[in-house]
């Protein structure tokens, strides 16, 4: 039986760790909030996927040693700001056998750097190596949870190991694909988050679906230009991970970055908005570094700059339009 450690207790990792347990994986949830745990070990629920039960098969532990010991594969589930520090704290007990899946999504501000190369950066800080694949793709937790079909890619350059991690998560409901351009279905993963929240804004202004068209189009033309200076796979930004996940986080009401972009063209601040959405906004997080990266690289991001003027108080959300609309007419 393939042995699973999940860090991180929020919706994706605990809609990832029911699913592999209900598959016949053994799996163990790491967190460092010990209450998260108590409520997930004893109700068998989790507060924000009603409807969801959890297996009683699954373990629990707020002991990141104990989480590590015997796995086949780490997941790290927490929030891309807590990525870092997660993997400091278990790279003492991470071995060269074990397989790490990264499902988180972002860009750290500091470094430039996604997710999975923040692992390895820790891992190499502590003389520790193991093989890193990004798990991306259009895959609300809410779905998931309830078993509905679901489409996710496998990234990584080592072959071997995105296959190792297709056929352990692989069931009857969620389908893994993989690609080689680890770096590419990161940075989908990241950017798309920013372009729905210039999406949610729009609809909170009042906008229509012509608008929320032209900005995922037109957001999938950023990213990829983004992407290719990049050095990443063209290709990669039409599939699962690049326009797919783009599609479900500009549409569906269960994206928070589609909540707050609304909240936000609706008139409230930063803060207010996190606030009423009340889990972490990784657009907002992933914003800073999609601009530095976009400077960085000399690429034309007019859908990013717009949100980050718009989240920085340099432009009211409802002088935005103008500002993208007035812009000098090229072609497509």
């Amino acid at each position: 039986m393939i042995k699973i450690a999940v860090f991180g207790a929020g919706t994706w990792g605990i809609a990832l760790a029911r699913l592999l347990a209900v598959n016949g994986r053994d799996v163990t949830v790491w967190s460092a909030i010990p209450t998260e745990l108590k409520s997930l070990s004893t109700t068998h629920r989790h507060p924000n996927l009603p409807g969801m039960e959890l297996p009683s098969t699954m373990h629990y532990t707020a002991d990141i040693a104990e989480a590590c010991a015997g796995k086949d594969i780490l997941l790290f589930a927490v929030p891309s700001p807590f990525v870092r520090s997660t993997a400091k704290k278990a790279a003492p007990y991470i071995s060269d056998s074990q397989l790490i899946v990264d499902v988180a999504k972002g860009i750290e501000d500091k470094t430039l750097m996604t997710m999975s190369e923040i692992i390895e950066d820790e891992l190499t800080k502590q003389k520790r190596s193991a093989r890193v694949v990004a798990l991306s793709g259009p895959t609300h937790a809410e779905e998931v949870a309830r078993d509905m079909p679901t489409l996710i890619v496998a990234a990584s350059e080592d072959e071997e190991a995105a296959k190792a991690v297709q056929k352990a998560f692989s069931t009857p409901t969620f389908r893994v694909y993989t690609n080689t351009d680890r770096r590419g279905t990161e940075l989908g993963g990241a950017v798309k988050n920013v372009i729905a929240l210039a999406v949610g804004i729009a609809l909170g202004l009042g906008y229509g679906d012509n608008a929320k068209a032209a900005l995922i189009t037109r957001g999938n033309a950023e990213l990829s230009r983004l992407g290719i200076a990049m050095g990443c796979k063209p290709e990669t930004f039409s599939g699962l991970s690049g326009m797919g996940d783009l599609i479900v986080t500009c549409t569906s009401m269960h994206s928070r970055n589609l909540h707050a972009g609304m909240l936000l063209g609706h008139g409230k601040t930063v803060e207010e908005a996190k606030t009423e959405v009340g889990q972490v906004v990784e657009g907002i997080n992933a914003l800073p570094a999609a601009c530095r990266l976009a400077k960085k690289y000399k690429v034309d991001m007019p859908i990013v700059q717009s949100v980050d003027a718009i989240l920085g108080g340099r432009l009211a959300a409802s002088n935005a339009l103008a500002s993208l609309m007035g812009r000098d007419l090229k072609r497509e």
